[in-house]
């Protein structure tokens, strides 16, 4: 039957009994297929992930400068990271840096929702915020 309607024969499940086939344009279905799986591709939302690097002894200026830059990337719906770097014998204000991504946390806390707390990895201490849904 395939072959009189010049189509092809398409194994549909070969564990079922009998086996299930169907006279289908085997070209036809890939090319759906690769069709669907694009557009269902696309439908799915990529998260952005933008990053503000803070020293231990960051000033109150350049605290104000970057929070404003970390609100900007929320209100886009981008995730932030936030850290604090410490170089060398830095090391010693942990607490300080700690107190510093609290602080921004408690300044965005409108904005986004704290992900996860300020945690140390290595020289870093990390905090992660998401945007809050609109």
């Amino acid at each position: 039957m395939a072959r009189e309607q010049e189509l092809d024969l398409v194994e549909i499940s070969p564990k079922a009994d009998p086996p299930v086939c169907k006279i289908i344009d085997y070209k036809k279905f890939l090319y759906e297929q690769k069709k669907r799986e694009k557009a269902q591709k696309a439908k799915a939302s990529k998260v952005v992930v933008k990053e503000i690097r803070f020293g231990p002894n960051t000033d109150e200026h350049d605290f104000e400068f970057k929070k404003k830059h970390a609100l900007k990337f929320l209100q886009d719906g981008a995730k932030l990271k936030a850290f604090v770097f410490f170089k060398g014998r830095s090391i010693i204000y942990k607490d300080q840096g700690h107190i510093l991504l609290l602080r921004l946390a408690t300044e965005l806390e409108e904005f986004g929702k704290v992900e996860q707390m300020p945690k140390l990895e290595g020289k870093r201490m990390i905090m992660y915020i998401a945007p809050k849904k609109k």
